[in-house]
């Protein structure tokens, strides 16, 4: 065996040769180039990366990136991902998907495929829009939103991928937004560090049907006091100050100040992203702006059983047991017809 080191890749080895065909100002651009940065540092080769993508604006990522990918049908990502993952482990599988590819035809194959906690990482754009189709509502559009389909308001309650992700439970879960790169950044490389189901929501702008949908969340004068970053370990602190936590009242979830000195950290609500019960991570799955500030960052990740490595190992006990086995045996066993 050759004892050779892989070459060192960069970001730009991970750029494949096609035009990329997004809209001027979208944020699939910014998740783009983070996706390819982080590449590198995971040390794997490229002919060992899979993509796989349903249908939307985020399904044309395969295209995008010098690896293995397929564009498949509306919503069936994950079915192809399990697939591939199951017929070779060894591959490093992301699927790509939005929240109308994801979370409406294809809700059924994602809350299986995280429940089965599959080896692959799920990055889940969320925009709240259709915006290949133009601006029709989605499953996550808030309710009353007018759109195309719509004029009126939507009367759908809306979908809520994180809780969606953790009603599943999911081993891994996390948020972040397109313009918070570094933040984006990171989380993307930890999912795909992770053994198990990663799944990543990314608030994405789609600029020209569902402009500033999360301005809430990324504008300089306001993001301090309507989000809440994560850290294992800490106190769920936030504002612009510093000066506001959150602990829980009973089982609800409540903001309190720090300014009077009458609240101090340890009174607070803190962070633990290693908890087996996932009540802890519904639960902030479940803080919206306005009312909370919206958690960033890991909400869990635990170590549970892999789909794959049960599948082979009843392979392999099956072989050990009786034999490889033929194909035209299996289909010509019981009760057979002449037609």
């Amino acid at each position: 065996m050759s004892t050779e080191a892989l070459p060192q890749l960069t970001a730009k080895d991970f750029a494949s040769d096609q035009e990329i065909r997004w809209c001027p100002g979208c944020g699939d651009y910014a998740i783009l180039a983070q996706v390819k940065k982080i590449m590198p540092d995971l040390g794997i080769p490229r002919e060992k990366i899979v993509f796989v993508s349903g249908i939307g604006c985020s399904s044309r990522f395969p295209y995008y990136m010098n690896t293995y990918g397929f564009h498949t049908i509306h919503g069936r990502a994950p079915a192809l991902a399990t697939g591939v993952k199951v017929a070779n482990p060894e591959l490093t599988v992301f699927v790509v998907t939005g929240d109308g590819d994801g979370l409406s035809i294809g809700g059924n194959h994602l809350i299986h495929a995280i429940r089965r906690n599959l080896d692959v990482n799920i990055l889940l754009f969320n925009n709240r829009i259709y915006g290949l189709t133009k601006g029709q509502y989605s499953p996550t559009s808030e309710l009353g939103k007018k759109t195309k389909s719509t004029p009126m308001g939507s009367v759908d309650n809306p979908l809520h991928p994180l809780s969606i992700a953790i009603g599943a439970e999911a081993s891994f879960v996390a948020r972040t937004v397109d313009r918070n790169v570094q933040h984006m950044a990171a989380m993307i490389k930890r999912a795909a560090e992770h053994r198990g189901t990663a799944f990543i929501e990314i608030y994405q702008n789609c600029n020209i049907f569902n402009d500033g949908a999360f301005l809430f969340a990324t504008e300089k004068e306001q993001k301090d006091d309507t989000t809440l970053y994560l850290e294992h370990g800490k106190p769920m602190i936030f504002g612009k100050d510093g000066d506001k936590g959150i602990r829980l009242n009973g089982l609800e979830p409540e903001i309190v100040s720090l300014k009077d000195g009458n609240m101090k950290e340890d009174d607070l609500l803190f962070h633990d992203e290693k908890l087996g019960e996932p009540s802890l991570a519904y639960l902030l799955s479940r803080m919206r702006y306005p009312e909370f500030p919206e958690p960033m960052g890991v909400l869990r990740c635990v170590d549970q059983p892999l789909f794959e490595q049960g599948v082979h190992k009843q392979i392999n006990d099956a072989v050990k047991a009786k034999g490889p086995g033929k194909l035209e045996d299996i289909l010509l066993e019981g009760d057979t017809w002449d037609v």
